[in-house]
């Protein structure tokens, strides 16, 4: 087929690569301008770069406008794959090819529509992660679906970890909904949008830890902002402190959030959670953190001994 690419970062890219590789033959590929956003500079392979270094027409769009639509319709596309694409299109350019859009989301749709999902799905304790292949639709992730595909969320598992192993999915899954497509024999299965979620984009007032929360929601909060992600941070004695590495305590912990209480191993217990002077609560174990000057201390090292309150401000 004559596939039109809509990309942006390491998505897109993975993406155009697939395609490369394959036997369709790749018209077009439009992509954004690069962005100085901290989100946007991770992950971030060119997907002009690639398409240049194999000849494909490269297109730079922020919006579907008219020299977007133009470059499209020059194109005679059968089909547009989209991965990463960030801004919304509408049904004159999803539907203008004869086959429609097809779109590669990293969630397991209807959940974790929208922005961000990995990390949303980490911090939600997801017991797996994955991507999903949809036709593109009115709304946002919301068309049916041609194939699903996950991969299982370990313990210990960080959102880094998870970005390698869902990336490297991307072709695959791509190329399989593209043959389906082709020959006839994809089913296009409805959503239920009864069970869908809807997620922001990130930004750096996310990563800010609330004592408040459980221990267990903090621990998987920490593993979500792995590097190179904005580190979940705190603050303490007015100096910032990303949280690099954390546990649940062993032991129940009573006082007031935020409370620098007592060392486990070679880390500092702080106390979390809501109604915490019940004492029934975990506490999040601060194994490693890293200041601003990329310094990195053990918990035990930052903190000695108990006394003190880590704040969501200096």
């Amino acid at each position: 087929m004559r596939v039109a690419t809509l990309g942006y970062q390491t998505w897109g890219h993975r993406t155009l690569e697939a395609l490369i590789k394959s036997d369709h033959d790749v018209v077009l590929a439009i992509t954004h301008p690069q962005s100085d956003h901290i989100y946007e500079t991770m992950w971030a392979d060119s997907v002009a770069d690639l398409a240049t270094q194999n000849g494909i027409p490269v297109h730079l769009a922020t919006k579907p406008d008219a020299a977007f639509r133009d470059a499209l319709a020059a194109a005679e596309p059968d089909i547009i794959v989209a991965n990463n694409w960030r801004t919304w299109l509408p049904p004159e350019v999803f539907n203008a090819p004869r086959h429609g859009t097809l779109n590669i989301h990293d969630s397991l749709l209807p959940k974790y529509t929208g922005f961000s999902p990995l990390i949303w799905a980490v911090i939600n304790g997801e017991p797996e992660v994955g991507l999903t292949a949809h036709m593109m639709d009115d709304e946002l992730d919301a068309g049916p679906i041609v194939l699903q595909r996950s991969t299982a969320v370990g313990p210990r598992d960080t959102v880094t970890d998870l970005f390698h192993r869902t990336v490297d999915m991307i072709g695959p899954i791509t190329l399989d909904a593209l043959e389906r497509i082709d020959n006839g024999t994809a089913t296009y299965t409805p959503q239920d949008r009864s069970q869908a979620t809807f997620f922001h984009k990130r930004s750096i007032e996310d990563s800010r830890i609330d004592w408040n929360w459980p221990a267990e929601v903090l621990e998987r909060l920490v593993r979500a902002q792995s590097d190179p992600y904005p580190n979940a941070f705190t603050f303490h004695k007015g100096q910032r402190l990303r949280i690099i590495e954390a546990r649940v305590s062993s032991g129940h912990y009573g006082g007031t959030p935020g409370r620098i209480f007592i060392h486990e191993g070679d880390g500092m217990v702080i106390v979390t959670g809501p109604e915490p002077w019940t004492g029934r609560n975990k506490g999040l174990v601060i194994d490693r953190v890293r200041l601003d000057d990329g310094t990195e201390l053990t918990g035990r090292e930052r903190f000695p001994h108990g006394g003190g309150y880590l704040a969501r401000h200096p």
